[in-house]
């Protein structure tokens, strides 16, 4: 793959993830089949970065929330958003799980393809790391 190649992967996974017509296991899979390394997301900048293989990280605008930070990091909150994301229930959107998370003081996530896992944070600096299956 080249770079515009990553950059179109990269810009079809947070359509994909905001029209709900990709799942996080398919992003991550299409990701990881694309050799990429990870993304974040900011909820502060409103941007993704995606990191390809051996090449400059992309950045990704992504919708920007209607919701301010909370300021303090409630992670039974996160951890209720993402099993909620995870069984996909009844009107869940990833544009509301972003919603719900950033009330709960989450700034943002890192998904570490590598280490299979996500680690969300918040501007306290507190932080909830989910591992996912293999």
């Amino acid at each position: 793959m080249n770079i515009s190649s990553h950059e179109a992967l990269a810009t079809a996974c947070m359509k994909g993830a905001e029209s709900g017509s990709m799942s996080f296991p398919e992003i991550i899979g299409a990701l990881m089949q694309a050799g990429f390394d990870g993304y974040a997301v900011d909820f502060r900048r409103g941007m993704a970065t995606y990191y390809p293989p051996e090449a400059v990280p992309l950045d990704i605008a992504m919708h920007r929330l209607d919701a301010a930070i909370a300021p303090r990091f409630e992670a039974e909150a996160i951890r209720a958003a993402i099993r909620e994301a995870q069984s996909n229930a009844p009107g869940y959107t990833y544009p509301g799980f972003c919603i719900k998370t950033a009330n709960a003081g989450c700034a943002g996530y890192i998904v570490s393809l590598l280490g299979r896992r996500v680690v969300y944070y918040g501007r306290d600096g507190e932080m909830h790391v989910e591992h996912f299956p293999n």
